[in-house]
């Protein structure tokens, strides 16, 4: 009976189980992925980690010139690679995402929604109610967006893997970044409410909290939060994207609906 029930375990690799397969892989050769806000940064590392396994990338950002230079970087490092241009918070950059993936790649597999805005700092009593609409416009209502938006194309691939990408912020908010800092905690929660509904059409959806990672910002800003970790050392983009990569892989086709807390040791949990 079980060697019966494990003959049946084919699907996609990067959702839930294996499809056409008589070994386990975890690469992820085949497979296309679109990572948003992807020419620097958390983002670029990303990409960089699931073309390094094999992933066919489409990568993106509000300009041009940083879209190119991502799009050269990566091909150097023999990534399969294209860009495009995509401001999430507008349904037709939107729109103009997905259909040139669908064109130019024949399909999605894997989405990384990465972009995050955040246009004001100071006493959350402050902010304006543009403030709040440009925040969880961008930072939550765009990710649900991509993400209900892919759906159809993942299901006809057999499925698919979604990583949202969160903040340590979204557990601790950070003073000065009230609103920024309460769009990365319902991030989490729409991690939680998707993951049920998308189990149906074969697609796991997970989250990312990163802790401090060092990209830009003040040092003596920044040292103030490395005494909060255990591991005595900034985080890296690249610590950010191997986790990425791991969650659209098939080691973790038994994950969906959780974040994973990357912060070297930050207590973050609500």
């Amino acid at each position: 009976m079980l060697k019966a029930v494990t003959r049946c375990l084919w699907s996609n690799p990067v959702a839930g189980r294996r499809m056409m397969s008589h070994h386990i892989s975890p690469n992820l050769s085949g497979r296309v992925a679109i990572v948003t806000a992807s020419t620097d940064g958390i983002g670029l590392a990303a990409a960089e980690a699931l073309g390094q396994r094999g992933a066919h990338v489409v990568v993106s950002s509000r300009r041009q010139a940083n879209v190119d230079k991502a799009v050269s970087l990566l091909r150097s490092r023999n990534i399969k690679v294209i860009g495009t241009t995509c401001n999430v918070g507008k349904a037709e950059d939107r729109d103009k995402l997905i259909s040139m993936t669908i064109e130019q790649c024949g399909g999605v597999d894997i989405l990384v929604s990465n972009a995050a805005v955040n246009p004001f700092f100071g006493n959350i009593l402050e902010s304006t109610e543009e403030v709040w609409d440009k925040i969880l416009g961008v930072n939550v209502k765009a990710s649900f967006l991509l993400t209900k938006q892919v759906v159809p194309h993942m299901e006809k691939r057999g499925g698919g893997s979604v990583v949202i990408v969160s903040s340590v912020a979204g557990y601790q908010p950070v003073q000065g970044l009230g609103p920024y800092s309460v769009s990365k905690t319902a991030l989490l929660g729409l991690t939680r409410a998707l993951a049920p509904d998308l189990t149906h059409s074969n697609i796991r959806i997970n989250c990312v909290a990163p802790g401090i990672i060092k990209i830009c910002g003040k040092m003596s800003v920044l040292e103030e939060f490395l005494k909060q970790t255990s591991i005595k050392r900034l985080g890296q983009p690249e610590d950010i994207g191997g986790v990425i990569a791991f969650l659209c892989s098939y080691e973790a086709s038994y994950i969906t609906g959780e974040t994973i807390t990357v912060t070297g040791g930050m207590n973050c949990r609500l």
